[in-house]
């Protein structure tokens, strides 16, 4: 057997033996990620978008050529920045004195390189400083926007070819006030061991978030689509026939990843259609944030 699917199986264990508040791996993540997800692959361009069902989220880079954020780091960042932001009750995120502590924090160990962790760090980080996201609900009798810039300032003290390297100041973000005050009235309550489990992945990072909160209000058996599936999941899969076939073959496999962290998902399929049946959240509901007065949305 191999060390990745050792540990695979090794974090499972865990997750079964050990609840997250009990064993420090509480996390939260932004509501909007568990109902819309980013992009996997660099889509090319400075602007993006998913659906799912009447909510729609849009991405956009807040300068010609600065791209939009895609792929793992950048969901690993949100939760951090998410976690953090519920944690200490602030919009001014300490991130540490050296770039390898912080990758640490990420479950990510630094690496120099063109494709290293180090360089795909920096990318990403600054294409999700340099974003805006808008959050759009449409119904035929209601429509309702929400728009925000997530980091309004960001001073990174570290030295890039030495990771390993203190810096004299601490590196910070901080957050916008409106991105603050979402994240802290609104967050999805995950367990940071699955994120670490499932980081090789960006789709089962998004299946995983959205089954997680799905999980914790669905009271009835529920059918939804392979098409809606694709609209919510499928960024990079074209809207044809070939491309549905290809989407459900990767949303199949990344959908087996997730369920080796979250066994009590009961989920089946039923010809067309992917079917949902109450099942427990993956993070006990005494440590949701309602249970403190702080009531995510639906």
């Amino acid at each position: 057997m191999s060390k990745k699917k050792q540990q695979q199986i090794n974090d499972a264990i865990a997750m079964q033996m050990e609840a997250a508040q009990e064993a420090g791996a509480m996390g939260y993540m932004a509501r909007a990620m568990a109902m819309a997800s980013l992009p996997h692959r660099d889509p090319g361009g400075d602007f993006y978008s998913r659906r799912n069902g009447a909510f729609e989220l849009h991405v956009a880079a807040s300068r010609e050529g600065g791209g939009v954020p895609y792929g793992s780091l950048p969901r690993l960042l949100i939760s951090w920045i998410t976690t953090e932001a519920v944690r200490e009750k602030t919009p001014e995120l300490v991130l540490g004195a050296s770039l390898s502590e912080f990758l640490g924090k990420l479950g990510i160990t630094a690496a120099w390189g063109p494709r290293g962790s180090v360089t795909t760090f920096r990318s990403q980080l600054e294409r999700l400083a340099g974003c805006s996201i808008t959050a759009e609900y449409r119904t035929d009798e209601q429509t309702a926007t929400e728009s925000v810039k997530m980091i309004r300032a960001s001073n990174l003290w570290w030295h890039p070819h030495t990771p390993e390297q203190s810096a004299m100041w601490q590196s910070t973000l901080t957050l916008s006030s409106d991105f603050f005050k979402e994240l802290i009235t609104r967050p999805v309550p995950i367990d940071l061991r699955a994120l670490r489990a499932l980081k090789r992945s960006p789709m089962a990072l998004d299946i995983y978030i959205w089954l997680t909160h799905r999980m914790s209000y669905l009271s009835r058996d529920t059918r939804i689509p392979w098409e809606a599936l694709q609209l919510q999941f499928g960024a990079g899969y074209p809207s044809t026939p070939q491309g549905l076939r290809n989407f459900k073959r990767a949303f199949r496999a990344a959908l087996g990843k997730v369920q080796g962290v979250y066994q009590e998902a009961r989920i089946g399929e039923e010809g067309a259609y992917l079917k949902l049946r109450p099942s427990r959240t993956h993070v006990p509901r005494i440590s949701r944030p309602e249970d403190s007065g702080d009531k995510p949305g639906d």
